[in-house]
Formats: structure tokens, sequence, C-alpha cells
């Protein structure tokens, strides 16, 4: 491919959903990766219909479903004495509700799928290139890496949270939020003294004081996967190594035993912490704009990252091809388009994630008044999740 039409910055599941959405389009399409090949890290992804209803839309929910988990429940317990809250089936009336499934998956699964996707829509895939800066001009973009330039009608940033070409609209910085999160996704069989059978096929979630757990099974119940994340006294004293596994063992210690079995199953010798944006109203300037986790990182109490990411990569190329349809691809106005449209959703998600984050860490007081209200909770209130998950 000589001269793309767009070049995507970044190989992660949102570079290369929004590539392979473009490349849909009849757009040509290069992605540049810093990283010596194409792979991901990291455990388990939660898709929600809002993102499930997109992979349908491009061909790939039955292979995603394959490689995944189709869990019966989503279900929230007190991390101190072990209660069930409240709960949330997934079965044919929730997917009958948003039309499409709750799909867990492997972060590296959901990952191969896509980059085969992208090559069999003839997405040219270049590792081993760190984009260092764009330059803008009335006609196009370039991309300035160590090894060259890649010129194209439109740039987009798909470099993560620590994006360098966000500078190009902002000069804002990501916040860290005093919280780490530790992982483990292993065999089942290494783990399954820690786990509850009866759980198995549920995404359980413990909330806490400063702290929450959460479990779920991968790869057709195959591998187990755990999530612990608390805040680290160490940070708020402004000590620079925080988040230890010493700390780990201390903000759980008061957890019922549930937990403190599911905590044996992380591994331990890497952690990551938890850092965000404040949202931001512009994602544009001339033939750049800003997808994924450069445009809008959030935490991940929604779990929503990877799913916003993938909304962006079809709003994106609904808007090229209406213009296409029109007869002419005015990249400007569908820049403008896309953000018009994304922008509103993504920081509605970024500000209410921060919220449900002091709801699952609150103590004492309100930490009772929460359980009696989820307690009370109707199974079959949907109020506050409708926003989220339906079309």
């Amino acid at each position: 491919m000589s001269t793309p039409d767009v070049v995507v910055v970044g190989g992660g599941i949102g570079g290369l959903s929004t590539a392979y959405a473009l490349a849909c389009t009849g757009q040509r399409v290069r992605v540049l990766e810093q990283a010596e090949r194409f792979g991901e890290v990291g455990a388990g992804l939660q898709l929600a219909p809002n993102a499930t209803r997109v992979l349908r839309r491009w061909g790939l929910l039955d292979q995603v479903t394959a490689a995944g988990v189709l869990p019966r429940r989503l279900v929230f317990k007190d991390a101190l004495d072990g209660v069930e809250l409240t709960s949330l089936y997934l079965d044919t009336g929730f997917v009958d509700r948003y039309q499409a499934p709750y799909v867990l998956v492997h972060r590296s699964d959901l990952h191969a799928i896509l980059v085969q996707a992208c090559h069999e829509a003839g997405v040219e895939l270049l590792a081993a290139s760190r984009a260092d800066d764009v330059v803008l001009d009335s006609g196009g973009a370039t991309v300035l890496t160590e090894d060259g330039e890649h010129r194209a009608d439109v740039v987009v940033a798909a470099d993560g949270l620590w994006s360098t070409l966000r500078r190009t609209v902002s000069d804002d910085e990501p916040v860290c939020s005093g919280y780490v999160a530790y992982r483990g996704a292993r065999p089942l069989a290494e783990v399954r003294e820690h786990v509850d059978p009866d759980s198995l096929h549920d995404v359980v979630v413990y909330i806490g004081p400063d702290c929450h757990l959460v479990q779920y099974s991968l790869r057709h119940g195959e591998i187990h996967n755990t999530v612990a994340v608390f805040a680290s006294p160490a940070y708020r004293r402004g000590e620079s190594d925080w988040g230890t596994p010493a700390e780990l063992d201390a903000a759980f210690a008061p957890a019922c035993e549930q937990v403190q079995r599911g905590l044996q199953a992380l591994w331990r010798d890497r952690r990551w912490p938890m850092y965000d944006r404040l949202p931001i109203d512009t994602w544009t300037h001339g033939r750049f704009v800003l997808t994924g986790d450069a445009a809008h990182p959030m935490l991940q109490y929604f779990a929503q990252g990877a799913c916003q990411a993938m909304e962006d990569a079809h709003s994106l190329a609904t808007h090229v091809a209406k213009g296409l349809a029109g007869g002419t691809l005015d990249w400007p106005a569908v820049l403008a388009a896309y953000q018009h449209e994304r922008v509103p959703r993504t920081a509605r998600v970024q500000t209410n994630v921060r919220t449900w984050g002091d709801i699952w860490h609150c103590d004492g007081l309100t930490r009772t008044l929460r359980n009696a209200l989820l307690l009370d909770r109707r199974l079959d209130d949907y109020r506050h999740i409708d926003w989220l998950y339906q079309a």
C-alpha cells in the first residue's frame, strides 16, 4: 500500500476495530503499532451488548462468542460478609431486550480475531513503528516515525491512555485514581480450590471499603479470571512504591472467606495502577482525530473501555459510509459529525464510572444504605443500565 487513505496509530483493540470498520467502507488503511509484533497482553474482557451488537454488524460476533463464555448472571456481593446484594440475569430476556448477548472473552483472543479480520479486509499492519508526532496540512496528515513518514488523508490516534498524539488537541495528563489492580487468568484446574463452584457460570463482583474483587470464567470455562482492586495508602502518603502485594493483603484483610480464597488466584509479580482522564470536548484538529482510550480513557468499573472503543469505530465508519453515499467524502465534516455523536456519550460513561467506583468502595453508614438499596432492587429493574446497553 503506497499511500493509504487512513493511518491508524495503535494496534490494540481500539485501533484494530477502527481499522477494520474503515476498511469495510472501502478505505485503504495502514495501522502503525510500536510493539515488535501485533499481540495483546492482559486477561479477561467483558463485552456488553453495546459492543456485541457492533461485533455482529461486523460479522465477528460468532467468532468471539465461540472463543469466549456466555455468563449466566452478573452478581454483586458484599466483600465483608459475602451476602448477595443483587444480580442481573443475562438470559434470553436480557438478549431480547438489548438485541445482543453479554460475552466474556480473553483479551488476546479478541485481539487475534481482529488481527485476522484486518488481514482479510486488506488492512496493512506495520509493527515496530512508533509514532512520534503528526504534521497536519489542508490536504491531509503525516505521521512521523523513527523509520520515516506515513502520509494519509486522515490520521486516527488510537494509542491509548498514554497517547503521545493526544497533545495535538489537548495538553491534559492522565489522572491517577490511587487504586491499583492485580489480575490473574489461570487454568481452572490450578485454582479450582479457590473458586466457589456455584459461581463458575456467573460474573461475581465483591464490593467493599476501598476495594473490590471480580471473578469470571474464560475460554469455555477452561480459564478462571480474577481481578482485585484496592486504594493504596502508600499512594495517599505520596510514596513512589505503592500498590505492593503487602498492601493488597492489608486492603482485603477484613474481607470474607470467599474473597480470601479468590486472592490466591492472582498474579503477584505484576500490577496495574488505575488511571483515567477528564472528558474533553475536542477530539479533532484538521485531518486528525482521537478514538478509544486516546480520546476517553476510563476507569474499569463499568467494563466499558473496549466496548466504547468499538462504538467509536462503528460511529466513525458509519459517518464515512454516509459521506461516500453522498458522492463526496468530506473528511472534516465526517470527523466533526463523529465527534458530535461520540463526545457526550463517552463523557457520560467516564463520569458515571467514577461515581460507580465511589458506590462500590464506600464504608460505614453509606455502605449500609447502599446494601439496603441493592437488596431492595427488583431483579427485572433495568433503569440504571438501559442508557448504557440499549442501541
